[in-house]
């Protein structure tokens, strides 16, 4: 199979998606090579795109490959690895890069692919299922019987955090955005699905749970920020983890105006507010985090023995050729699909 990568010469549209040739880097030491069969997509690689990815400016800058996660067969090694030989099935993470035919990543950062996944289905594993585990284990601490609002529960990182919640013993609310979103965040965890495509959404969250709530998940941004800390119980933490509310649904690039008047209206959270309401915000961004090896290491440890146990499931897969990137991205934003996008080279 021949090489290739896609490319993001400078910010933009979809149009600004390529495919060119790759010229292949031996792996050095304590690295492996991996031929991919598969790659996850998800919302940030669109933000990187668009020019609006802090840590893609600051690791890499213009050109870039995007992708955080892959699957496929060891192709070689470096050095210093000696437990892993080509032809070993993996899936793994990798801080950009990952939309290519080959990837090169440390060895700490792949894994063994699990007997009850898929290529596809492991490729869209690590990302959404390490960010559900940080979000909700490191940081937000669940104890049984905790009510916990997860925003865009049918999507990628939803669908994790519904079905981590219900093996932490939570009690979990999901919301959705559309009536066909509903049985799948139901299937996956959640005991009260609000589907705010229909009904007032905080009204719904209030009558689930009229005490508040101990944790809500939310990356939507600006429309949902104040009214999720409004919501929570005493005490209680809102846990941020993106600003998707503040990106286009269509056409592939940003309204800056708009952007300035998300920002504008943004909540800014006042350290003796929080204190006098027993709250927290917690935030995080996964890419800072790869380098720290006990957030891969002992996160996947867990995450893959739920696998096994069958607690945990892959999110539903929907696949695109590598060609077919751009629509990919297009069908992401738009905020209609279910479960997780991969692309096959």
């Amino acid at each position: 199979m021949r090489a290739r990568k896609v490319v993001i010469p400078k910010a933009g549209g979809y149009e600004q998606l390529r495919v060119e040739n790759l010229n292949q880097v031996s792996p050095g030491s304590g690295e492996v090579r991996v031929a991919t069969q598969a790659i996850g997509v998800n919302y940030a690689d669109c933000v990187i795109r668009m020019g609006l990815y802090a840590s893609a400016k600051e690791y890499v800058g213009w050109p870039i490959t995007p992708g955080f996660e892959f699957a496929g067969t060891v192709d070689a090694v470096g050095e210093g690895v000696t437990d892993l030989a080509p032809g070993d099935r993996v899936f793994g993470v990798t801080r950009f890069g990952g939309y290519a035919t080959h990837v090169v990543v440390p060895r700490h950062q792949v894994f063994s692919l699990p007997s009850k996944l898929t290529m596809e289905q492991a490729a869209g594993f690590p990302a959404v299922f390490l960010t559900a585990y940080y979000a909700l284990f490191e940081l937000a601490h669940p104890r049984p019987g905790m009510n916990v609002l997860v925003h865009s529960a049918a999507g990628g990182v939803g669908s994790a955090l519904l079905q981590l919640g219900r093996i932490a013993g939570c009690r979990m609310v999901g919301v959705v955005g559309g009536t066909h979103k509903v049985e799948a965040a139901r299937a996956l965890g959640a005991d009260v699905v609000i589907d705010k495509s229909r009904e007032d959404l905080w009204k719904a969250a209030e009558a689930a749970s009229p005490k508040g709530y101990e944790v809500v998940l939310d990356a939507n941004g600006p429309s949902t920020l104040k009214d999720s800390y409004r919501h929570l119980a005493s005490p209680g933490k809102l846990v941020i983890y993106g600003f998707h509310s503040m990106l286009p649904r269509t056409g592939g690039k940003p309204n800056y105006a708009k952007l300035a008047w998300d920002w504008l209206r943004t909540p800014r959270f006042d350290p003796l507010t929080l204190t006098n309401d027993n709250t927290s915000v917690l935030a995080f961004n996964l890419s800072y985090l790869f380098e720290q090896r006990f957030v891969l290491e002992d996160s996947m440890a867990r995450l893959l023995a739920w696998v096994e146990e069958g607690k945990v499931v892959s999110p539903k897969v929907t696949t695109f050729k590598l060609d077919d990137v751009a629509q990919a991205h297009q069908a992401l934003e738009s905020g209609t699909t279910v479960g997780k996008l991969v692309l096959v080279p």
